[in-house]
């Protein structure tokens, strides 16, 4: 086999079978093919597509390239879950001490921010000292001792999809449903899961922006962990606008913070709540118990009280720090967060008008929070302190006086040009808008 010759077969719109991927992926890692061959193939499949078989095959040899995380030692149900990636989500903070408070065990290998999305290890990074590059024995002692951890891609599990993933980033190939399902499923397919709960983002802000798109890529990655053993649901949720009140990695995680010990923005009580009762529901039929099938509201009722003890007497607080020390990060700065990163320069965003904000486009806001130093839009660097809160919301009523967001950065140069592009997604109308629904389906295994 030549790589020249698999990336020519789907540069003509061929198929290209197991082998053919395996072939390409193994040589990667090995560097015997080259980041401008693997680039080439990354492209030929942006702009063909990859058959369900193929990505299924995709996402194996990605797997494949390194080691899985050994869990059977460890008990409990092994659970986690992911997103595909919006402007504020952050679920993924206070999903995790919040599930192992409650007895779960959730391994979780997460990603750095993609274009004007953020990532979760972007966030956990301003914790000083957190490590997300620990190898698999520490990770399964966090796991055994924490019931969670968070972490990147590492050298050992799954080297393909950080090298990959780097390289969507850098060739503008981000927005692929294959190459966006295989990212996502060859992590988690990595972590020694019993069972995963996805969050699929459509909308502006999301790397699928339309419903039927989240809808293809939704099935496609269930489809891919049925196939893999694991059992999974996809929720397809809103990405419209910004998820929660901040928009940044330091000023996100302070958000997670205030969650953590009750105090939710009420769109992220909502799409957290529902992730929980359904990982809580998933953990019940992998562990064989006899579970109502409660869909929708009825789920959440039937958990949400238990949920809110665990937020309230502080038990899912305490798993968070528990982590923090386990990963080397300073507990103080979570304790306090004043001891986070926090920007020198701080700018309220005024209402040019009077009304009700009926429009606030999440790809606005998130490369507005690029240019004010939270992406990598700009160099390769982030100023973990930068991002953007936001006071309001669509629904809500401003005025020409009072500020509905203030934008932080540590380069003052950057605020006008930010504030241009924060306010060409804002609409505001006379009439207070109808509520946005966050929830738009479950997808489950055919």
């Amino acid at each position: 086999m030549r790589a020249v010759d698999i990336i020519r077969k789907k540069r003509n719109g061929g198929a290209l079978s197991g082998p053919e991927i395996a072939f390409l992926i193994e040589g990667s890692i090995k560097g015997q093919v080259p980041d401008y061959q693997l680039s080439a193939l990354l492209m030929a499949v942006y702009c063909n597509g990859m058959s369900a078989e193929e990505t299924v095959a995709l996402t194996s040899a990605m797997v494949s390239s390194g080691v899985k995380l050994e869990t059977g030692s460890i008990q409990g149900v092994k659970i986690d879950k992911h997103s595909t990636g919006g402007v504020g989500d952050k679920t993924l903070i206070i999903l995790a001490p919040l599930m192992a408070a409650m007895g779960l065990k959730m391994p979780s290998i997460a990603g750095r921010g993609l274009g004007h999305t953020g990532g979760t290890i972007d966030k956990l990074s301003s914790i000083p000292g957190f490590r997300t590059d620990l190898g698999t024995e520490e990770l399964a002692e966090c796991l055994k001792t924490a019931g969670f951890f968070i972490n990147g891609q590492t050298d050992q599990i799954n080297p393909a999809d950080k090298k990959i993933y780097a390289l969507r980033d850098a060739t503008s190939t981000v927005e692929s449903i294959p190459l966006i399902a295989a990212s996502i499923m060859s992590k988690k397919l990595s972590e020694g899961i019993d069972a995963l709960v996805l969050d699929v983002k459509t909308g502006s802000g999301a790397l699928t922006k339309g419903l039927e798109e989240a809808r293809e890529l939704a099935n496609l990655m269930v489809r891919i962990g049925t196939s893999m053993g694991v059992t999974t649901i996809a929720l397809v949720t809103d990405m419209d606008v910004p998820l929660g009140r901040s928009v940044g990695n330091a000023l996100e995680l302070k958000e997670c913070i205030s969650a953590l010990k009750g105090n939710f923005a009420p769109d992220l009580m909502e799409i957290t709540m529902t992730l929980a009762a359904w990982m809580l529901h998933l953990a019940d039929v992998v562990s064989e118990e006899t579970v109502p099938q409660r869909l929708g509201e009825n789920l959440l009722k039937r958990y949400k009280d238990e949920i809110w003890d665990y937020i309230d007497h502080g038990d899912a607080f305490a798993k968070l720090i528990e982590c923090v020390d386990a990963q080397h990060g300073n507990a103080d700065a979570v304790l306090n967060p004043a001891l986070l990163p926090a920007a020198g320069h701080i700018k309220p965003v005024i209402s040019p008008w009077k009304g009700y904000i009926t429009r606030m486009d999440a790809f606005a806001v998130g490369q507005a929070s690029m240019l004010l130093g939270a992406g990598r839009g700009t160099n390769d660097d982030i100023d973990p302190a930068a991002g953007i809160i936001i006071g309001k919301k669509p629904g809500d009523a401003v005025n020409a006086e009072t500020p509905f967001a203030t934008l932080h950065t540590n380069d003052p140069s950057r605020l006008k040009e930010a504030e241009e592009v924060f306010l060409s997604g804002i609409e505001i109308g006379d009439r207070e808008p109808l509520k946005r629904k966050l929830i738009h389906e479950v997808i489950f295994p055919e």
